[in-house]
């Protein structure tokens, strides 16, 4: 227990003079691991020929992470704020890398179920536990820009992919003399797969152990300088009391933000699951043949990736500026007219259809990285954490619709590399649906009922 005590809260206290600019890195290092989930596409095609199975048996690793993220971070975010992110980052290392290393048997082996069990289930609650564990840290250390601290760390996760996408394709040309990095149908060999899952899981946690022994909590009664705490009395929506993670779940406002969140995810994550043949259908010819080349196409998702990460820290940013309520206004009554336009005449021109693309995504990001300060709005700063780890389980049930909805529609429409922007039409209109329950459930957030409030002494102690 002795050399495992360096993870307790006690001894991750800031000393004096301690600059909290060290404390994004620290986050940014974790996110950035775990947003490898968003390149898993890079080897599916592998992995279905590895496996001879189909691909939607080899995209439910990827379901099962998304769920298990937000499961882990529900069940898990109480014990995260108990125990404080140095522990809760650790923790989370171990079972990302650990899920690497369970996957990379399974495909070792020929077994599947060993690639969900790793993957999947051990990998996905390394993601939940990793992804909540510096959020109420981030919060406390910068209680004058909520919004631009979060965005610094949720922003690793959206741009985790960038890293690990051609990270993963050079991995395999380097393990697999026969597969090529720049063809998106080239095919790496089991021996390839097992050799990537292994290198992920050991650099991953190196990684993520420099966020773990750089991470640190502020001192009690710490305030950054020049900032007064009076001054969050002034805004609107904005409260100074607490509430506990257990009385959240009671109130409207936790429920009505659930709805917002998983309206928001369920439209971004429908696009961005299908963003490469989406963008080769919607300018497919008559003839059968697309206008995108298959290159093209990839860059369009490497794009897609960028705005995602941009939206993370430049809208969340712009919300400690003008609020948490009229941002995701923004996010859902803008990507309603977007996802509009993008059904009625995004096939006529790519640039207008990538614009489109480009600004649903960015709030798509812009969602996950504004929600944690909205929830300090609303809930205060005692149990920020836990209250965002049960707010999570939107994002695993977005994970399941939003592909869901896609997938539906272009299922009875006709068989992939066929399809043309006519066949996108249902799916994108309903999203426009999906999007105005959300801008409903947002218009409907009101500040929370004093019975809900903690008593000060309450939260001081728990502090301690």
């Amino acid at each position: 227990m002795g050399i495992l005590s360096v993870l307790d809260r006690e001894h991750t206290v800031a000393p004096p003079g301690y600059s909290r600019w060290l404390i994004p890195p620290a986050a940014l290092a974790v996110h950035l691991c775990i947003g490898q989930a968003y390149a898993t596409s890079v080897y599916k095609t592998s992995m279905v020929k590895h496996f001879d199975t189909s691909q939607t048996a080899v995209g439910v690793v990827f379901s099962i992470a998304i769920v298990m993220l937000g499961l882990s971070a529900a069940i898990g975010g109480t014990w995260v704020e108990r125990n404080g992110p140095r522990k809760a980052m650790f923790v989370a290392a171990c079972f990302w890398a650990c899920g690497f290393l369970v996957g990379a048997l399974g495909i070792g082996t020929g077994q599947l179920w060993l690639v969900y069990l790793g993957y999947g289930f051990i990998g996905g609650i390394g993601l939940g536990i990793g992804y909540i564990s510096p959020v109420s840290t981030l919060i406390k250390w910068f209680p004058d820009r909520p919004g631009l601290a979060t965005g610094l760390a949720i922003m690793g996760f959206g741009g985790g992919a960038l890293v690990a996408s051609p990270l993963s394709r050079q991995l395999l040309s380097l393990y697999d003399s026969g597969y090529d990095p720049d063809v998106s149908t080239s095919v790496a060999g089991g021996g390839a797969l097992v050799g990537l899952f292994l290198t992920l899981g050991i650099v991953y946690f190196a990684i993520m152990m420099f966020g773990v022994f750089n991470i640190r909590v502020p001192a009690e009664g710490w305030v950054p300088d020049g900032f007064d705490p009076a001054t969050v009395k002034q805004k609107t929506m904005v409260t100074t009391a607490n509430v506990s993670a257990a009385n959240a779940i009671k109130t409207p406002q936790f429920w009505l933000l659930w709805v917002v969140l998983f309206c928001n995810v369920t439209a971004g994550i429908g696009i961005l699951e299908q963003a490469s043949p989406m963008i080769q259908d919607f300018f497919r010819g008559d003839d059968g043949k697309s206008s995108v080349a298959v290159a093209a196409a990839a860059g369009f998702v490497g794009l897609l990736s960028i705005f995602n990460m941009a939206g993370r820290f430049g809208w969340s940013t712009t919300s400690d500026v003008i609020g948490r309520k009229p941002i995701y206004m923004m996010y859902l009554g803008v990507g309603i007219i977007a996802y509009f336009l993008l059904a009625t005449v995004g096939h006529n021109s790519t640039v207008i259809f990538v614009l489109l693309a480009a600004v649903i995504i960015s709030f798509y990001g812009g969602g996950f990285a504004t929600v944690p300060a909205y929830l300090r709005d609303l809930f205060g700063t005692y149990q920020v954490g836990a209250i965002h780890g049960r707010l999570l389980t939107a994002w695993s049930a977005a994970g399941i619709a939003g592909p869901l909805i896609i997938n539906g529609f272009l299922d009875r429409e006709g068989k992939p590399g066929t399809l043309t922007a006519a066949a996108y039409r249902p799916a994108l209109f309903t999203m426009v649906g999906v999007l105005a329950v959300g801008f409903v459930a947002n218009l409907l957030i009101r500040a929370v009922a004093d019975k809900f409030h903690e008593s000060s002494e309450t939260t001081v102690e728990a502090s301690r």
